[in-house]
């Protein structure tokens, strides 16, 4: 093996892959063989840094230096300046938005610095093709402890005294989970893995299997010790083509190793993974529904008690854990329960991931404590509103969670403080909104997909929520009226008490916290017939301003209707009743005249 002195990371999640990061690792072993260095640097594909919005991603070790928006051109200048001279070349450097200050290091970078890397630990640290980098951090080292020195039910009180909930947005105690799948009588028993990431905005568990599926692996190992199952599965959804590629590699290489399969590490313990594709159905990311794909059937959620862990996969024992929540096992056995429930609030411990997205500078991935506030989240970490722009709202929990204004951006993160405020945890997906957003129109937005994706079994989901979106395209295309504010916080409220599922008991929340919150844009939409962000199409309004029109006919020259009238070097007028609010005249005004309201 060559004794390389450096290493060049480059991030080979799909975010930085489709920003070209392949093109660079292929011009970065060019330049190294034309050197005659290819026995001294090393290229390493690794999985997701997170900051995703400065993508691609290339980390110098051991010098420590992080350069971002890498291209092939930049490649080579990185070669040749920083590899061959020693000279770190700091236009490629992340600078600093307000000093302007280069920053080499990772740490020193406002996107990391609150950051605490639990799930994340690995990614964009080791090859994630590579078994022997993940056993060189500690890999597979949980599994061998708990089955030389633990006992399940050792294991099990480590898990439950951590404070570990699910990270999938239910939030139940990890610990108690397993504990009652391990009471349940049976001759067979599984572990599933839940992969199915649906959530809009939502790419936590993707990165998490991109960039260390190892850890997914020898977790679900450590549960099947301890519920006394011989069994797992990953149910992963097909459009995660790159996690799926990596986590089949992954199992390959831990069967040649002896880490799965029959009598692990010596032990009397085996365990076997198999992977399952879903086809992209959101309802599938319920665990009883999840069951019910895994068995060949439809996909559609059953009424619980009994819980999967009494009654699951093919009517056997099944415990069911998310990505991300599998990812904090092996941590937890190494370095301990109270080191983890260190870390957090009282009732939340330990770190969450979430997908940072929609009008916000820094668009990534983060992990942080529980108990850091919405503002810190946004603003330090994700370098406030793009543009700035005034921040509107932030929706958590995806289409289950709720729309949390401005007032509440000092809320600390944990499940408690995010339900009392009528959103959820959920998976981790945050995305941001600033003042161009109609809140009307994103609660539209949410029920629009929960429609599209529900699984149609009981009525309230299927019949309610299906109501409760003709009633908003009512609103936003002016014909609503004030009975039908009513009707859907009644609706709202039916569905949350009655619906089979978890899914369709949160899938009002969008609407019925934009209401709460965001009152008076109902109101303008249903009595004065207005959009105050200027989204809703059939309630804009287009002006031609007197003061800056200059008769230049550009205007009514594209307008498809004949709507604009008016002579030459004169002011021109709008027709509303000819209008069809296209916004051709807007566009095509180089006075801007034009205005809409």
């Amino acid at each position: 093996m060559p004794n390389y002195r450096m290493n060049l990371l480059v991030c080979g999640g799909t975010g930085c892959k489709a920003s070209g990061s392949s093109e660079v690792v292929e011009v970065f072993e060019k330049e190294i063989e034309k050197a005659g260095l290819k026995n001294e640097i090393q290229v390493i594909v690794t999985g997701c840094f997170g900051f995703c919005e400065k993508g691609p991603i290339v980390k110098v070790t051991p010098d420590n230096v992080f350069y971002v928006e890498v291209n092939p051109e930049k490649a080579v200048r990185i070669i040749n300046e920083h590899i061959i001279k020693g000279r770190i070349v700091e236009e490629y450097l992340y600078k600093e938005p307000v000093t302007k200050e280069a920053l080499p290091e990772q740490s020193d970078m406002p996107f990391y610095k609150k950051q605490i890397r639990i799930a994340l630990r690995n990614c964009g640290f080791i090859d994630p093709e590579n078994i022997y980098e993940y056993i060189a951090v500690d890999g597979y080292q949980a599994l061998g402890k708990v089955l030389s020195e633990m006992t399940p039910e050792e294991v099990i009180e480590e898990v439950k005294k951590s404070g570990l909930r699910g990270r999938g947005g239910g939030g139940f105690s990890t610990g108690l989970k397993w504990e009652m799948t391990k009471k349940s009588k049976s001759n067979q028993k599984y572990v599933i893995c839940n992969a199915d990431e649906g959530d809009p905005g939502a790419f936590m568990d993707r990165s998490i299997l991109e960039g260390d599926p190892h850890t997914v692996l020898e977790a679900m190992a450590i549960c099947g010790y301890c519920i006394g199952a011989n069994k797992g599965y990953i149910y992963i959804r097909a459009e995660y083509p790159l996690a799926i590629q990596r986590l089949r590699i992954a199992i390959k290489q831990a069967y040649e190793l002896g880490l799965l399969g029959s009598n692990i590490l010596g032990s009397n313990f085996s365990f076997d993974i198999d992977l399952k594709y879903g086809a992209g159905a959101f309802i599938c990311g319920e665990e009883t529904a999840l069951i019910n794909s895994i068995e060949g059937g439809r996909g559609e959620p059953t009424v619980k008690p009994p819980f999967p862990a009494q009654k699951g996969l093919w009517k056997k024992p099944t415990n069911i854990n998310n990505v991300e929540t599998f990812a904090n096992i092996c941590p937890i056995i190494l370095k301990g329960a109270d080191w983890f429930n260190s870390i957090g609030t009282e009732k939340s411990k330990g770190t969450k991931v979430f997908a940072l997205a929609g009008k916000i500078n820094n668009v990534g991935l983060v992990e942080v404590p529980m108990g850091l506030t919405l503002r810190e989240i946004i603003y330090d970490l994700g370098g406030g509103i793009k543009g700035g722009k005034k921040f509107k709202a932030v929706q958590t929990g995806g289409p289950s969670g709720g729309c949390i204004p401005k007032e509440h951006l000092d809320t600390p993160i944990d499940y408690d403080n995010l339900t009392k405020i009528g959103s959820m945890m959920g998976s981790g997906g945050m995305i941001v909104m600033d003042e161009d957003d109609c809140m009307v129109n994103i609660a539209k937005f949410y029920l629009e997909f929960t429609c599209d994706e529900s699984c149609g079994r009981c009525t309230p989901c299927r019949v309610g929520n299906m109501r409760m979106l003709e009633i908003l395209k009512e609103i936003t295309e002016g014909r609503g009226t004030m009975e039908h504010l009513e009707e859907l916080k009644e609706l709202g409220q039916i569905i949350k008490d009655t619906a089979l599922c978890g899914l369709g008991q949160t899938s009002p929340n969008p609407v019925l916290s934009t209401m709460n919150f965001f009152w008076d844009e109902y109101v303008a939409h249903v009595k004065d017939k207005t959009c105050p962000a200027g989204v809703c199409t059939a309630l804009l309004k287009y002006y031609i301003l007197p003061e800056k029109c200059v008769g230049c006919t550009a205007c009514a020259k594209v307008c498809p209707t004949n709507a604009i009238s008016g002579e030459v070097r004169k002011t021109h007028v709008i027709d509303r009743e000819k209008c069809i609010k296209c916004g051709a005249c807007m566009a095509t005004c180089r006075f801007n005249a034009i205005t809409r309201r």
